[in-house]
């Protein structure tokens, strides 16, 4: 029994550290983008039990602060940018991290064109709701039709039975609230319907930046 205990704790102190969204700088390699993008996708799939048949099915990268800085890195190397051009680059996508919590996200649905989140075969709402259950709506919901060459080379998921979506939240709403308060250990993208609900989930580690209000 107490091999089992000792095994218990051993697997839970080993499992997938929290994920940080301070804004904290980073050394980065371009060949150190696939991981940030293991540890920012998410995936998951929502079935109808009754017809055994699957409903929707998504997979979404939180654009992190950490995420941008390994994908700007990454593109740089790709593009072969000057070290001016990159940070040029890195600075454009870290300002906008300060207004814009963003997900790249695909799915995938049984009648194709109900997986199009902006069409109007389509009755899925999409939501950002951190920990104590507070949701957000998004300010921008930008379908990509024809993804580009980078876009399926950085973004795996992407697949021709699958739409292709730009998802952003405001990192404050309208009140001045936070959408993700600093303190948070989780936050939520959520796609609820009559079909079911598909929750993609990051843990955090509760140490997100405080924002400066006015």
């Amino acid at each position: 029994m107490l091999c089992l205990a000792a095994l218990a704790c051993a697997l839970v102190a080993c499992g997938s550290p929290r994920l940080s969204l301070r804004p904290t700088e980073h050394t980065f390699t371009a060949s150190d983008y696939g991981s940030a993008l293991d540890r920012w996708t998410r995936s998951a799939d929502d079935f109808d039990f009754g017809r055994l048949t699957e409903v929707l099915h998504v997979t979404a990268t939180f654009e992190s602060h950490e995420m941008r800085w390994a994908y700007v890195v990454r593109y740089a190397a790709d593009h072969s940018m000057t070290t001016e051009e990159r940070e040029h680059l890195l600075e454009r996508s870290l300002g906008d991290a300060q207004t814009r919590h963003r997900f790249f996200v695909t799915v995938g649905a049984p009648i194709f064109r109900e997986g199009d989140l902006t069409g109007e075969q389509s009755d899925w709402r999409v939501l950002l709701v951190d920990d104590n259950g507070h949701q957000t709506e998004p300010v921008e919901l930008l379908r990509i039709p024809r993804p580009s060459r980078d876009m399926r080379a950085y973004f795996p998921a992407i697949h021709r039975q699958r739409h292709v979506f730009r998802i952003a939240f405001p990192v404050v709403d309208d009140e001045g609230a936070a959408t993700i308060e600093p303190g948070s250990h989780r936050v939520t993208l959520r796609f609820a319907g009559a079909s079911g609900t598909v929750n993609l989930e990051w843990d955090l580690d509760g140490m997100g930046a405080e924002l400066e209000r006015p």
